[in-house]
């Protein structure tokens, strides 16, 4: 089937020298782009800044090998990393790795089931209201970094962190706050000179020789770390004990849900901006490929990078071998000047995820949905509150269940049944307006129902409830039903309850 054919063999049938050289140039751009937010990534997950480079160069590959979409970039991304510190902190990398594994067969087996385009039925507030969370949470979680505080690990929940940070302000560290501030001018207003060098990039090299030159008293990956070995990892494949592999199932069906979200926002994304079309199935069966092989090699789990694809296609990438050249560019870069990433402050790091954290909460679609209808805006405002209180799973899940009441109940407000009286519209559709068959009297012992809109569980109490407010016992029932587009079991059941009655107190139902 031509959905899940990847896009890699589609654009080799044609492929020439001039779209090598494009794709060439676009994906060592990335490449360079992604490999601060990839160690940062990293590091604000709870692992190590190498493995979020495993995960870019793998993951990433692999997406591009693999993909539904003709330029989507893969690795981690700001989404996971709540998610992933909390499974890190509870589980350890094991337990974490395990549920990437997981999550990794069941984005494959949506994607064999062609449930790529039922994941778009997902309401618009569910997902504004959890990425604007998960925004919030990656910006409090820098607070230790930006301001420098000498304290322990950052607790995961967002009240208890506060706490540890209030508890802890009177160690602010003013160089780092210094170097904090330095970074956010850079990541500002660099974009404004040059989008051909990245900010990130030169915010990183700026501020890390700024370090040594001014001798700033700072927290460095390699202070926190300690010596950084990059090498490339052998292949593992990570156990957990049996007790944590059930707990872990919850965890592995959210990243899943996640991860084919993220990819395929960043799919329809990248269409906007190509005009091509991608393969959602193809691109959930990648995504779950990749989020096999990660953890195999020490990574966490990825998806699609809307900036980063947005970064390769601005760049002049319109094939998958884009995406592949930039995980080859960081490979380089991890096995041949990877030990220099020691040097890289923490301070720099935080102020490069508060601006992605900017970016992503959509902090004006967020203002805008609240002024959508009232159902809109408890949905949109639970699943942040979630999101940012108690966890993303269960923010998720109330969220989808919470929206699909809202929108039963707002299916049945949509479909009406009402009663005429004393004078019927004629059906004949050929009949002259003034006709004699065109107005229909009503005559005495009979009774009319019109109802109009779909005649699901959501109307069918509705229905019972007019139907039992008529007085005394008819002659003749007559249920119009014309405008009835669809009916599901609940409807069926409630019509032939009402027939059932109307016949044993004597009532012909037409």
């Amino acid at each position: 089937m031509k959905r899940l054919v990847p896009q890699l063999v589609t654009s080799l049938g044609n492929y020439r020298w001039p779209a090598f050289l494009s794709d060439l140039g676009a994906g060592v751009i990335v490449g360079i782009v992604a490999l601060p937010l990839a160690i940062a990534f990293g590091i604000a997950s709870g692992v190590t800044p190498q493995q979020g480079l495993f995960t870019a160069i793998v993951a990433g590959f692999v997406i591009a090998a693999l993909g539904g979409s003709p330029v989507q970039i893969g690795g981690p991304t700001g989404a996971f990393v709540i998610i992933v510190y909390g499974i890190v902190q509870q589980y350890g990398y094991d337990g974490l790795a395990v549920a990437t594994l997981m999550a990794g067969f069941i984005l494959m087996a949506m994607g064999f089931a062609g449930l790529g385009s039922a994941i778009k039925f997902i309401p618009y507030p569910v997902t504004t209201g959890f990425t604007t969370g998960i925004a919030v949470l990656i910006a409090s979680q820098q607070v230790k970094d930006l301001l420098g505080l000498t304290m322990d690990a950052v607790p995961a929940d967002f009240f208890p962190k506060w706490t540890a940070y209030a508890a802890a302000i009177g160690s602010v560290n003013l160089d780092a706050v210094v170097l904090t501030v330095a970074a956010l001018i850079i990541l500002t207003v660099w974009p404004r000179a040059s989008r051909r060098i990245p900010a990130p990039l030169v915010a990183l090299l700026a501020c890390s020789a700024a370090v040594p030159l001014f001798g700033l008293d700072v927290e460095t990956i390699g202070s926190r770390f300690g010596e950084l070995s990059m090498g490339f990892p052998a292949p593992r494949i990570p156990t957990v004990p049996f007790e944590d592999m059930r707990a872990l199932v919850q965890p592995a069906i959210t990243i899943a849900l996640l991860g084919g979200i993220e990819s395929l926002l960043s799919a329809v994304v990248a269409d906007g901006m190509t005009g091509g079309r991608h393969r959602s199935n193809m691109e959930l069966v990648a995504q779950g490929v990749a989020n096999v092989a990660s953890p195999i090699f020490g990574g966490i789990p990825a998806t699609g990078a809307i900036a980063r694809t947005a970064t390769n296609i601005r760049n002049g990438g319109r094939t998958p071998v884009a995406g592949m050249v930039h995980s080859i560019t960081l490979l380089a870069i991890t096995l041949f000047l990877g030990r220099w990433a020691a040097l890289i402050p923490m301070a720099v790091l935080g102020a490069i995820l508060l601006i992605v954290a900017y970016h992503m909460s959509e902090w004006r679609r967020f203002r805008a949905l609240l002024r959508a209808p009232r159902s809109d805006i408890i949905v949109l405002l639970i699943t942040f509150v979630l999101t940012v209180v108690v966890d993303l799973t269960v923010a998720i899940e109330v969220g989808m269940v919470l929206a699909a009441f809202l929108f039963m109940r707002r299916m049945s407000e949509v479909t009406n049944v009402g009663r005429f009286k004393g004078v019927l519209a004629g059906d004949d559709a050929d009949v002259a307006p003034g006709h004699e068959l065109d107005q229909l009297l009503i005559p005495p012992g009979v009774i009319v129902y019109e109802i109009n809109g779909p005649f699901f569980f959501g109307a069918a109490e509705t229905f019972k409830d007019t139907i039992a407010q008529t007085q005394g016992k008819p002659r003749v029932l007559i249920l119009r039903m014309r405008n009835v587009p669809a009916i599901d079991a609940t409807g069926m059941y409630a019509l032939m309850d009402v027939v059932r009655r109307s016949r044993r107190e004597g009532t012909r139902v037409m």
